[in-house]
C-alpha cells in the first residue's frame, strides 16, 4: 500500500520552552512557606505599555497550565505580582484564592478604583501583599485588608522602618516580609525587628523552572474567545474547537487540575473538562492565553497528534471503549510524543480517570490496546481490526485534519 501517513514532526518544531522563576520565602526558622513567581522570558515583541500585563499573564499561564501549581509550589503559598488591570477587574483572574497571594506593586497608584478592586479580591478570599512598601504612595490605605507587607531592607527608606513596623503591628493579621536580604547584616536586621517572613539572595536566589510546551494557534484562540462570548454559547462547539487544537486541550486539562479549578471528578474526555470548568472559567483562561502571547507553531505541525486522536476515536468501538475517552488518550500521547514528555508524567500531572491513567502507564487494558493498534499502524504494522478499513480510515483522518487547518485559516 502507499504510505500516506504524515511525516514525524520534530519536537523542536512544535514546542517552545516556557520559563518561570520562583524565589522562596522563609519563616524565621528557615522553613519555606511560599514562593514568589517571577517572569523569565522575552517581551521584545510586546508593546511597552502591555509588557507588565503580558509578564503577569505568562507567569499565571505557565504556573497553572504548563507546570501545574503542585509542581511549582507544592502545598506552599504562591506570590504573584499583579498589574492594575487584574486588580480592578479589567482582566479576570482565572485562579482561585486557596494558595494565591496577590502582590500590589509599589508602582500602582492606590486610587478609589484600585482600593475597591483589591477589597473585592480580599473579600473573595485572596490574600493581599503590599510589595516594597513606601510611605507617601497611599498603600497604607490597604493595611486593613493586607495579609503581608514586604519591606525592602536593601534599597528601602530605612529611616522610617521603625515607624512602618509600629503601624503594621496595629493590624494583627499583617505578617512582615523582610525582602532583598543580601547580607548577614540584613538577616540580623530582620531578626531584630521580628519580621515573620524573609526573602533574598542571602537565603536563596530565584531558581528558573523550564519545560517544553506545545505552541498554540492564535487564530484558534481568537475563534474560541469569540465563540465563548457569543450571546448563546454552544458548549458542544466549544468542546469541538478545543478538541481540534492539542495545545488548547492540554491547557484546559491542566487548568482543570490546578488548585483554581477545585474539581472533584476525574476526567475521561475533553468535553467533560469543558463542562466541569464551565463557560466562565474557560473564557477567563482563553483571554489570559491570548494576553500571554505564547504562539508560534504551524497548524500542519499538529496534524499527527490530531490524526492519532481521531484514529483512536474511530477504533474505539472495536475494543468496546468510549470513543471520547479513546480520543483523549490519542491526543495526550500525541502531545507527549511531540513535547518529549514521558506518558507516565501525564498520568500523574492531570486529573484523569483511572482507565486513562492506566492506559498511559501501559496497563494492557482495552483502552490501551486501542492505542497499541493505532501506533502499530503508524509504525507500518497492520493490526487485526475487523470493523474498520485502516487505509481508508487513515486517509479520512488526514482529510479531516487538513479541513480543520483550512477552516481556521480562512
Amino acid at each position: 500500500m502507499n504510505d500516506v501517513r504524515a511525516p514525524q514532526a520534530k519536537p523542536a518544531d512544535v514546542t517552545q520552552l516556557v520559563h518561570v522563576a520562583r524565589q522562596p520565602i522563609f519563616d524565621a526558622r528557615g522553613a519555606v512557606v511560599g514562593y514568589e513567581l517571577l517572569f523569565r522570558g522575552s517581551l521584545d515583541e510586546v508593546e511597552a505599555s502591555q509588557r507588565d500585563i503580558s509578564a503577569t499573564s505568562q507567569v499565571i499561564v505557565a504556573a497553572f497550565t504548563e507546570f501545574g501549581l503542585p509542581e511549582v509550589v507544592r502545598d506552599r503559598l504562591c506570590f504573584i505580582n499583579m498589574t492594575r488591570e487584574f486588580l480592578v477587574g479589567d482582566l479576570t483572574l482565572p485562579i482561585g484564592p486557596d494558595q494565591v497571594v496577590l502582590e500590589v506593586l509599589e508602582s500602582i497608584t492606590i486610587d478609589d478604583e484600585v482600593l475597591a478592586g483589591v477589597t473585592a479580591l480580599a473579600e473573595a478570599g485572596y490574600r493581599i501583599a503590599l510589595d516594597d512598601f513606601v510611605w507617601g504612595l497611599g498603600h497604607d490605605r490597604l493595611f486593613s485588608i493586607a495579609s503581608f507587607v514586604k519591606l525592602d531592607l536593601l534599597d528601602g527608606d530605612l529611616s522610617r522602618l521603625e515607624e512602618t513596623i509600629e503601624v503594621c503591628r496595629r493590624y494583627p493579621q499583617i505578617q512582615l516580609v523582610a525582602e532583598r536580604l543580601e547580607t548577614d547584616a540584613h538577616v540580623a536586621m530582620a531578626d531584630r525587628y521580628g519580621c515573620e517572613l524573609r526573602q533574598g539572595y542571602a537565603l536563596s536566589r530565584p531558581h528558573v523552572l523550564t519545560t517544553h510546551t506545545l505552541s498554540a494557534s492564535k487564530l484558534r484562540r481568537l475563534e474560541l474567545l469569540a465563540l465563548l462570548h457569543a450571546a448563546d454559547t454552544d458548549m458542544d462547539k466549544v468542546s469541538q474547537l478545543i478538541c481540534t487544537d492539542p495545545a488548547l486541550a492540554m491547557r484546559v486539562l491542566r487548568a482543570s487540575n490546578s488548585a483554581a479549578a477545585g474539581l472533584p471528578q476525574r476526567l475521561n474526555s475533553v468535553p467533560q473538562a469543558v463542562v466541569l470548568l464551565g463557560i466562565a472559567k474557560i473564557r477567563q483562561w482563553a483571554a489570559l492565553m491570548i494576553a500571554s502571547e505564547v504562539t508560534g507553531a504551524s497548524e500542519e505541525q499538529l496534524t499527527e497528534a490530531l490524526v492519532r486522536a481521531r484514529f483512536c476515536h474511530r477504533l474505539a468501538p472495536e475494543f468496546k471503549v468510549l470513543p471520547d475517552t479513546a480520543f483523549l488518550l490519542g491526543l495526550l500521547t500525541g502531545v507527549a510524543d511531540l513535547t518529549g514528555m514521558p506518558r507516565e508524567d501525564l498520568a500523574t500531572q492531570m486529573p484523569l480517570a483511572d482507565d486513562l491513567a492506566g492506559a498511559l502507564r501501559g496497563d494492557g487494558s482495552p483502552l490501551q490496546r486501542v492505542l497499541e493498534a493505532v501506533e502499530a499502524y503508524e509504525n507500518g504494522d497492520i493490526p487485526q481490526v475487523n470493523s474498520v478499513a485502516l487505509g481508508s480510515a487513515y486517509l479520512d483522518m488526514l482529510r479531516w485534519s487538513n479541513k480543520l487547518v483550512a477552516d481556521v485559516a480562512d
